[in-house]
């Protein structure tokens, strides 16, 4: 397959960690498109079999401070439009839910650090189905999202919508299910500020939750590729 990863900022630090490295080590053709560098996409969206979206620092409708989400969006409308599967990341999920036509905006809370999941009662879906009924997620965001017309909610935390399908092909999960132990180092680095604890003790939970959280994401990745697999066949 071709698959298309939409990152919001150069360097393994902001890409698709796990994720985008499962993608050649299936056999697959990763291509990588920076959206934030404000260039156009390498092409349409049809010309992929399976497009992931990733997170970044911005908000999906800060588009008067980033006048480039508004074509990203308009890409992803066109994604949507030609049935092609789509997974989205924090950021990325918001934005896909944004393109369906579903609201975004602050959340009640925010939730930065490690928090607890829970899926939906009876939702066996092909791709969130892959994770266990809870499960200890990392997550960093201010936003959230409303479901599109049309979605369905498979997991949540007690502050937030954390995952949902529209249609048969396209997932959004606002935890960081990608994240690997370099881009969770600069993360609590570069945003200390932003922590609700000190960085010592999210360090000390990292240490203890991530090398299952990385088993849990890439089973997840694993999971979609596998439905994208199916689905373009």
């Amino acid at each position: 397959m071709r698959v298309l990863s939409i990152v919001h900022e150069a360097g393994p630090t902001g890409g698709g960690g796990i994720f985008e490295r499962a993608v050649p080590e299936r056999g697959h053709r990763l291509d990588r498109w920076v959206a934030a560098d404000g260039e156009a996409p390498p092409g349409d969206p049809a010309d992929w079999d399976a497009v992931m979206v990733f997170g970044g620092a911005m908000h999906p409708d800060q588009d008067a401070e980033h006048p480039w989400l508004g074509g990203e969006a308009r890409f992803l409308e066109s994604a949507l439009a030609d049935g092609v599967p789509l997974l989205g990341v924090c950021l990325g999920a918001q934005l896909i839910a944004r393109a369906a036509g579903g609201l975004v905006g602050p959340a009640g809370a925010p939730e930065v650090g490690w928090f607890e999941v829970s899926r939906a009662d009876g939702a066996d879906d092909p791709v969130i189905g892959a994770l266990p009924g809870r499960f200890r997620a990392f997550q960093w965001h201010y936003y959230t999202f409303e479901l599109p017309t049309g979605a369905v909610q498979l997991a949540s935390s007690a502050s937030a919508r954390q995952a949902y399908r529209l249609g048969d092909r396209v997932w959004g999960i606002q935890f960081h299910a990608e994240v690997d132990r370099t881009m969770l180092d600069h993360w609590l680095r570069e945003g200390k500020e932003e922590l609700p604890k000190p960085v010592e003790e999210l360090r000390a939970e990292t240490d203890r939750y991530l090398p299952r959280w990385n088993a849990q994401g890439r089973t997840l990745c694993d999971a979609f590729l596998d439905e994208a697999a199916r689905l373009s066949s």
